[in-house]
């Protein structure tokens, strides 16, 4: 019988980037969030990336970088821009914070 390994693990923050000693950590999710609710409506549509690309005002192979989640080039403004296009309401709420430093959260 082969003798089992104990695997060493860290408990994740919730938040990936964070866990990865990316810088702002809290932007990185929120794009992150944004572009796969983008995905998803393209998707759902049944779009093609040029059709995508058309609505979006940008080309095709920046349509399929952000199909990949390589939304690293747009601003978190750009693709809230996008779900509008894509006939979606973006709303932003402000509210003081229960700890010393804020969060950024994002409800679909």
């Amino acid at each position: 019988m082969a003798e089992k390994k104990q695997v060493k693990y860290e408990k994740s923050s919730g938040n990936v980037f964070a866990d990865l000693g990316l810088a702002h950590p809290e932007q990185e999710l929120l794009k992150a969030r944004l572009t796969l609710q983008i995905y998803r409506l393209i998707k759902q549509r049944g779009l093609t990336q040029a059709e995508a690309g058309d609505i979006l005002g940008i080309q095709q192979p920046r349509v399929s970088a952000l199909m990949r989640n390589r939304a690293g080039a747009f601003s978190v403004e750009r693709l809230m821009d996008f779900l509008t296009s894509l006939g979606q309401d973006v709303e932003i709420t402000v509210r003081p914070a229960r700890k010393e430093h804020g969060r950024v959260s994002m409800v679909v």
